[in-house]
């Protein structure tokens, strides 16, 4: 971990399934935007911005893109590396490179992983909201 974390009361990990449930408007994600410390990475946006993109344009992307910008972190090799074995270890669930990545960053961080994919539903150090 590179980046320092300001950390609020609470501080969740948002995944690309959390910011792009916010950008829909899906009220279950209201209470996380309230008093909590974001974090998430720029691997996370990049799929956020492709998603939007294919969906609603560039404009909403770039949107999206910079008001997520200041809450990212950067990954370093030893968390790379952590993610990679989780991800083989859970290779049955098929999880994605970048969700692998956030969960344990969130998890050696400290903070809860913000998500909705069923995938992680029953993992410790998560908040699954649908």
């Amino acid at each position: 971990m590179t980046a320092e974390i300001i950390y609020q009361e609470k501080t969740f990990f948002f995944n690309t399934y959390a910011l792009f449930e916010i950008t829909r408007g899906n009220k279950n994600f209201v209470p996380y935007l309230k008093e909590i410390g974001i974090v998430t990475s720029r691997l996370n946006l990049m799929e956020l911005y492709y998603r939007l993109v294919n969906l609603d344009g560039i404009d909403k992307a770039e949107f999206y893109f910079e008001k997520f910008r200041k809450f990212c972190i950067e990954i370093d090799d030893k968390t790379l590396k952590k993610a990679m074995i989780f991800r083989v270890q859970q290779k049955r669930r098929d999880l994605s490179y970048v969700d692998c990545i956030g969960y344990i960053f969130a998890k050696y961080a400290g903070i809860k992983f913000l998500t909705g994919d069923m995938q992680f539903k029953d993992f410790d150090n998560v908040e699954y909201v649908k």
